[in-house]
Parts: C-alpha cells; structure tokens; sequence
C-alpha cells in the first residue's frame, strides 16, 4: 500500500514539473546547462545596462588600465615573433596575455564595446549619445594607457634588440600592407573580438572563460590579423623609437584598424545576433523614442 501511494506521489511530481515551451524540463536532473541566444543576449543587456551608465572617471581609468595591459601583449607577440620570426603560428603563443588580465580583470576595452551598449541601443534601452559618450571615453583612456606603456617600453630597455626589431616590424608590416588589407583584416578581428563577449556571457566558469579568450585571440595573432588597442601600442612604439611621422603612422596604419574592428564587431557580429533574439521579452520598462533615442542622455538598469 505504501509503495503504490510512493508511485502516485511521483508520478503527480513529474506530471506537475515546470516545462519550457519547447517541453523540455526548466528544473530537475535534465535540465541542458546551456543558455539560449535570447538567454545569452539578456545577460549582455544587465551588464550593459550598469557600464553606459558609471561614471566618466571610472570608465577612464578603466580603460587606461586596459590599455595599459595591452602591453603585455606588446611584449609577448614581439618575444614571441623574435624567437620564430619565421612561424606566425608559433610566435603568437604569448599574444593573449594582455587579453586575458583586461577580459578576466573586468576592465573597459573599446572593442569589448562593441557589442553590450550597441545591443542596449538596438533594444532601445540606451540613447545614441550615451553609446557615444562610452565609445570616446574607453577609447581615450585605452589609447592613453597604450601609449603610456609603449613609452616605458621604449626608454626602458626592456626587450632585447632582436625583439625590439620584431615589434617594431608589427607596424611597418601593416603600412607596407596597405589600408584595404589592414581594413578587411580589422573587421575580422572585431568579429571575433565581439564574439569573445558573446561566449563571456554565455559561459559559466573561470576556466571555459580562460580558454575561449586565449584560443581566440591566439587566433587573432597567429592569421595577422589587427585589433585596434593592440595596434596602439604598436604604433607608439614605433613612433618613440623611429620619430616617424605620427600622421602618416595613423592613417595609414592606426585609422583603418578602427573602422575595421568597429563594423566588424557591430554590423557582423552585433546586428547578426540581435536579429535572432526578441529583445521586447525581457523588460516591462517602456522603450525609448525616437528623440529619446537621439537626443537624450537615458539609459541604465532603469531601462532594463
């Protein structure tokens, strides 16, 4: 008697467990430890929704410390390419260094940017001049921390002379390049960079969050291709050491790096991905409009 009334027990419990709409289980030992874009796409709007709206000090120094680490990406590529100048496959085992302390340290980098206040913006939860405000802000303080740290490289004497040829061989080869092919190499880059926050949000630990951050951005060196703050600190290298002219330096090298890993990151990777989620599910907050949109400074946890 009392094992049929154990039966009918459980099997009233799994008759009542919660299900999703595809049917599958939303608790107990079957749930997939999976997120689902729209899952993943929520998670980038709330942490969003707290950076468009700190403070000008806090994302500034953010991004100086950013910018600032970036240079152990400076030094582990040019360690990395003085010791097998021939095998780029090889020489970019070190590249990800700078990476992993700014991703894992929570620091502000402008091609992170990307994708979190855009998605907020697409989702009309954040207004153009607050995606504008946070764009310039990062960037000036990564350009200043790279150049900051290319300074102390360059007077202090820390890299041997075969790997200072090598880092200084990372700009001339992109202006030998020319600006179409540093360009499309760029948009690649910040698809990639973008993506790497996509994965951040949908990963649950230190360690998977460690290894698509290093493979990615191994990536990243090992074709050649170009991110923008890393080239920053290439460039200013450069300049301390050679004295060439800072114009032609940024426009031919610096510039289309920008723009590329800018649409890279927003229209390849950013749009693609809003377009598969349904951003009108997550909030009750009414959206912005049109010259909310345009014209206002609205945005933040309120809007979310």
């Amino acid at each position: 008697m009392d094992d049929t009334a154990d039966e009918d027990l459980e099997g009233d419990e799994t008759g009542s467990q919660e299900r999703a709409a595809s049917g599958a289980p939303k608790s107990g030992w079957a749930v997939p430890n999976r997120f689902t874009a729209s899952d993943i796409f929520e998670r980038v709007l709330a942490s969003a929704a707290e950076e468009v709206t700190a403070d000008r000090q806090t994302l500034f120094f953010s991004g100086t410390t950013a910018g600032f680490a970036i240079v152990l990406t400076f030094v582990g590529h040019a360690v990395g390419a003085a010791m097998f100048p021939d095998d780029p496959f090889l020489s970019a085992v070190l590249y990800p260094v700078g990476f992993l302390y700014i991703i894992l340290g929570r620091y502000q980098l402008y091609t992170e940017n990307t994708l979190p206040p855009v998605a907020l913006v697409l989702a009309r939860r954040a207004s153009l001049p607050l995606l504008a405000r946070v764009w310039w802000v990062v960037l000036v303080g990564n350009v200043v921390g790279a150049a900051v740290g290319a300074y102390l490289l360059a007077v202090g004497d820390v890299l041997s002379p075969a790997a200072v040829q090598a880092g200084l061989a990372f700009t001339e080869t992109g202006i030998d390049h020319g600006w179409w092919t540093v360009f499309a190499r760029a948009v690649f880059a910040g698809w990639l960079v973008a993506g790497v926050v996509w994965l951040d949000h949908a990963a649950q630990d230190t360690i998977a969050r460690f290894l698509q951050i290093y493979v990615i951005f191994y990536m990243i060196a090992a074709a050649e291709l170009y991110h923008v703050i890393t080239a920053a600190g290439d460039a200013f290298f450069y300049l301390f050491v050679t004295g060439a002219d800072p114009l032609t330096v940024v426009a031919a090298y610096w510039l289309p790096i920008l723009l590329g890993n800018t649409i890279g990151g927003v229209l390849l990777f950013t749009l693609v991905n809003y377009a598969q989620t349904d951003p009108m599910k997550f909030s009750d907050a009414p959206l912005l409009t049109r010259r909310e949109m345009l014209f206002s400074w609205r945005g933040g946890p309120e809007t979310v």
